[in-house]
């Protein structure tokens, strides 16, 4: 068994070299400052604490030809008049106030989709209100758009953490990414099983959006990134998964409560809440990621060295990841501790969907 894991773990990790040469960064454009118009879109839903900062990130962008939409939607606190407040002077944001939720939409897709419907850019942008955005990533996603022609780029952001259970499962996004997902398949092929996507950084061309009808080709998805990528495929659209993390932060989740909801709420049905495939995770994870700390532990214990190797295989192949990924390098000694958070949540989340309990998330209940 040991030799297996040895074995399997070096394989894993040249894969995961051969893989991330697939995935493209998004180039310096500094030259190009004005061009099409870009719709920078963004829904809000009980976001007071990031008002501020988006905005102030937005503003700093040096693209000059762009708009802002902001879609507040029905929130609890003060972010509606916040954004009034921090948007009194600036020409190009929009605040926009949401209609009601129909019963059939998710909240955030149904979000989008109005601001899809007030924007005027030749190009779309949607963000989260977590997003913060460096001064050049406009010209950078255009520059891209254009080396490959996409009518869509998404990527992970880079995630800066705070709390205990972000800094264990919120990276494992890059880990799950470049591990799981044949880039090669992905950014050169239209098949729909090899998609990923981030619905923190989604840039559509207008055209190719509207040909599929946009987000209310997946009104009902709680997973309507990958979703709605899926649709783009099927149309023919060429599609590109970058890594965005020199560019785009994401400051996902504020407290290791939402790190569990939402994670909770995200992974089984992004799984197709296939419960063959969720045992098939489980189990995986379990013998390559969890499994060597206890056998690092009995080979440290026994002085037999060779016990420890598929621990540190397993962390050199996630220190390459987070290097990448441009998160804290340090985490990738907690391998293990991650693998078991993410067999936690997924086993959350089939529970509550084998239980009909549904999935709640900012005031809403989804089944």
């Amino acid at each position: 068994m040991i030799l297996f894991l040895i074995v399997s773990l070096t394989l894993f990790l040249l894969w995961t070299l051969i893989n991330s040469l697939f995935l493209p960064s998004l180039p310096k454009n500094d030259q190009l400052t004005n061009g099409p118009l870009v719709s920078i879109l963004v829904p809000l839903r009980n976001e007071e604490k990031n008002v501020k900062g988006l905005i102030t990130s937005l503003k700093q962008l040096t693209y000059s030809n762009i708009e802002v939409c902001l879609l507040e939607d029905h929130s609890t606190d003060r972010t509606y008049d916040l954004l009034i407040e921090h948007t009194r002077d600036l020409a190009n944001f929009h605040v926009i106030r949401s209609a009601p939720l129909p019963p059939d939409w998710v909240g955030k897709v149904f979000g989008c989709h109005q601001l899809s419907q007030h924007a005027k850019g030749d190009y779309y942008l949607f963000i989260d209100a977590d997003v913060r955005l460096e001064k050049g990533t406009i010209e950078a996603v255009l520059g891209l758009v254009k080396q490959r022609n996409a009518s869509l780029v998404s990527g992970f952001p880079r995630f800066p953490t705070e709390t205990l259970l972000g800094n264990l499962l919120i990276p494992m996004q890059h880990f799950i990414v470049l591990f799981h997902l044949p880039l090669f398949m992905a950014n050169y092929t239209n098949k729909q099983q090899f998609t990923a996507a981030h619905g923190a950084f989604m840039f559509f061309e207008k055209n190719s959006y509207k040909k599929i009808n946009g987000h209310q080709s997946v009104k009902s998805s709680l997973v309507e990134d990958v979703a709605i990528t899926k649709q783009m495929k099927k149309a023919g659209e060429k599609m590109v998964l970058a890594n965005v993390t020199s560019y785009v932060n994401c400051h996902m989740y504020e407290t290791s409560k939402e790190v569990w909801d939402g994670f909770t709420k995200n992974i089984f049905p992004g799984l197709g809440r296939s419960y063959v495939l969720a045992s098939f995770v489980i189990s995986f994870y379990s013998f390559f990621y969890v499994l060597p700390l206890f056998l690092a532990i009995y080979g440290v214990a026994t002085t037999q060295w060779l016990f420890v190797l598929p621990l540190l295989l397993s962390i050199i192949q996630r220190c390459i990841i987070d290097s990448l990924a441009r998160q804290r390098l340090m985490l990738c000694l907690f391998i293990p501790i991650s693998a078991l958070g993410l067999i936690a949540v997924l086993l959350a989340s089939m529970l509550r969907n084998f239980t009909n309990k549904g999935y709640h998330w900012k005031g809403r209940n989804y089944s």
